[in-house]
């Protein structure tokens, strides 16, 4: 590089001075490094490309697995879109058949009223007829108005079916729509408040369905089956492999069994529990477990035991009082003792209550201090507080969950719970009320626990309600 060259552009020659500089310092540190010899450099040499070999397969491999989950997400893709089309050309079908059928039965009804006019018209000119021929015309009247009678009602009965096929085609659409959007997704409301949204079940048969309309975990798991449709009480070992079974198949998703809540509307021969004028407010729930600790006792092994396998938590029924709570707690140290003298696996899991009455509801403030969590039964809540049996048709039009009793009392539940650190859900039917989705969250509910069907829709709802101000 000449003078004039370096006078035009001196940053050229700082850069050239610089990578001199460097070059210098690379052959310095080279001249000071131990030699290698040329076998020790061959295998250092072979090291490096088995090194590179091995992270081009994994990353060959790695291609390979993401073009085949593409592939797979594709082929879904396409399959939820031709059974979403299948299911509309359906609902069309069935449509267009409602139709016809409409059709049809007005036609029969015109045709019906025709005869009835010809038959008033040849009455009026019965004069002019024989005795026996007015009696065989009307006898012939008779015989093609119980055919169209007949016909009436098949045309009817097929209305009714063909609609309440396309009906259930229509959810089922709409159920498909919703999962395409929804499953997967959390419940979060859009200014940031995650809501718990569970399942509430009857029986291990309904684990299929808790898994179908992807609920978080299942928040009422009623073990009243274990004890029904049968003639004795089943045994440790039926319930634990029945638990065992909910909690394996949730895969780390919370399960809260509650214990047993016979009485009432759920009556065994078996317990010999006797005729009560009001079973709601009688011998059943928690009190025949404090009553008959055996019992209880044989459940609450089976609970522990299967608690071992998965995340269960377990909530006690009808509460009313902190004695009650106590002597739950006395009986659980005994089961405990039980298990740990005979070397049985077992966890005591998560224990909580469920708030059903309006006592429970008046010291929740103390049994928030007692327990690891709440959880409203609104039903029976409703039942109690409104001096209304659930199962007296004639009381239908006085029973109203959104009384303003009610919901003070799960205001008030919420709020003693969260002073102590405590999370409260609501388990009972107002849980899957739409309509109350949104005051429940601002009252601070951090659990909803509804029928498997409505998982995704109160999910929408949640995700959708507009942001606090």
């Amino acid at each position: 590089m000449n003078l004039m060259e370096i006078g035009k552009n001196p940053e050229l020659h700082s850069t050239e001075t610089a990578e001199q500089t460097k070059n210098s310092e690379t052959i310095t540190e080279s001249l000071t490094q131990p030699s290698q010899t040329p076998e020790e450099s061959l295998i250092k040499l072979k090291v490096e490309r088995d090194i590179l070999v091995q992270s081009f397969e994994r990353a060959k491999e790695f291609m390979r697995t993401q073009k085949k989950q593409i592939q797979t997400l594709e082929e879904e893709k396409l399959k939820i879109l031709s059974d979403r089309q299948r299911l509309r050309e359906e609902v069309r079908k069935s449509t267009v058949e409602i139709q016809r059928l409409t059709i049809e039965l007005s036609e029969t009804q015109k045709l019906n009223q025709s005869l009835q006019k010809n038959n008033d018209d040849l009455r009026n000119r019965n004069g002019l007829k024989s005795r026996s021929e007015q009696e065989q015309l009307e006898e012939e009247i008779k015989d093609v108005r119980d055919r169209n009678s007949k016909l009436q009602i098949q045309v009817n009965q097929s209305s009714v079916e063909a609609f309440e096929q396309a009906q259930r085609k229509q959810e089922e659409a709409e159920k498909q729509k919703l999962l395409e959007e929804l499953k997967g997704k959390e419940n979060i409301t859009p200014d940031g408040r995650k809501i718990n949204i569970y399942a509430n079940i009857g029986s291990v048969g309904d684990l299929g369905y808790v898994m179908e309309n992807d609920a978080g975990g299942i928040g009422l798991f009623r073990s009243e089956f274990l004890y029904l449709g049968r003639n004795d009480f089943p045994t440790e070992e039926e319930q634990f492999q029945a638990y065992k079974q909910a909690v394996q198949t949730m895969a780390g998703k919370k399960v809260i069994i509650r214990t047993l809540d016979i009485g009432a509307d759920k009556q065994v021969e078996y317990f010999n529990l006797g005729k009560e004028e009001n079973p709601a407010l009688g011998y059943r729930a928690i009190r025949i477990c404090l009553k008959q600790p055996e019992i209880f006792k044989a459940q609450l092994r089976a609970l522990f035991r299967a608690a071992v396998y998965g995340n269960l938590s377990v909530m006690y029924p009808m509460i009313t009082s902190t004695e009650e709570v106590e002597k739950i707690y006395a009986i659980v140290a005994e089961v405990e003792e039980e298990l740990k003298k005979q070397e049985v696996q077992y966890k005591i899991p998560e224990q909580g209550i469920m708030i059903e009455t309006p006592a429970a509801v008046m010291i929740s403030d103390r049994l928030a201090e007692m327990v690891d969590f709440f959880s409203i039964g609104t039903n029976d809540l409703t039942q109690y507080t409104l001096a209304i049996d659930r199962q007296n048709e004639q009381l239908d039009d006085f029973y109203n969950p959104h009384h303003e009793a009610v919901l003070r009392m799960i205001r008030m539940v919420v709020e003693n719970a969260h002073k102590c650190g405590k999370w409260a859900g609501i388990c009972g039917e107002l849980g899957a009320d739409l309509t109350l989705t949104e005051q429940f969250v601002r009252m601070g509910v951090d659990e909803l626990s509804v029928a498997p069907s409505m998982i995704l829709k109160l999910r929408k709802v949640v995700r959708e309600m507009k942001a606090e101000e």
